[in-house]
């Protein structure tokens, strides 16, 4: 399949915003109105270092996106990029959206020099999985996460 993997534009936000509360319920979640906006104004802050890039098909229609940003790795004294978020709308899985988004991510990390690249994903997310252990195998780290 011939995807276009670009950045996120202001023109975007209907599209954007339907997959991104897609992506909220997969994880059985939702995302307040005002929420939104604070994430959407981080992606088009030019002091911020988050990113979003979104996958489209030949046609123009929007496939999925993937929002990442930096993360400094205080051990090693180096800065990586951390996936924060991946979703391929369900009728595009299996047709390689999701692995075209994270080679984009990828190669902006080396572009930047950067030491690696991070992500999470739920333990029962067996098809996601099935995408990332073919770059690498899970780390043994357990999430620890509280909400305050």
């Amino acid at each position: 399949m011939k995807l276009t993997i670009r950045p996120l534009e202001t023109k975007d936000r209907s599209v954007w915003e339907r997959m991104f509360q897609a992506y909220a319920e997969f994880y059985k979640t939702s995302v307040k109105d005002e929420k939104l906006d604070e994430v959407w104004n981080w992606i088009f802050d030019l002091n911020n270092n988050f990113w979003c890039d979104i996958a489209l098909d030949k046609s123009g229609n929007t496939l999925g996106f993937t929002q990442y940003q930096l993360m400094h790795r205080s051990l090693s004294g180096n800065t990586v990029c951390y996936l924060s978020d991946l979703y391929v709308s369900p009728d595009s899985r299996g047709l390689g959206v999701g692995k075209a988004l994270i080679d984009q991510v990828l190669d902006f990390a080396r572009s930047r020099n950067l030491s690696g690249v991070r992500w999470l994903t739920q333990e029962s997310n067996y098809t996601a999985r099935s995408l990332y252990d073919k770059y690498n195998k899970k780390t043994d780290f357990i999430l620890y996460s509280l909400t305050i």
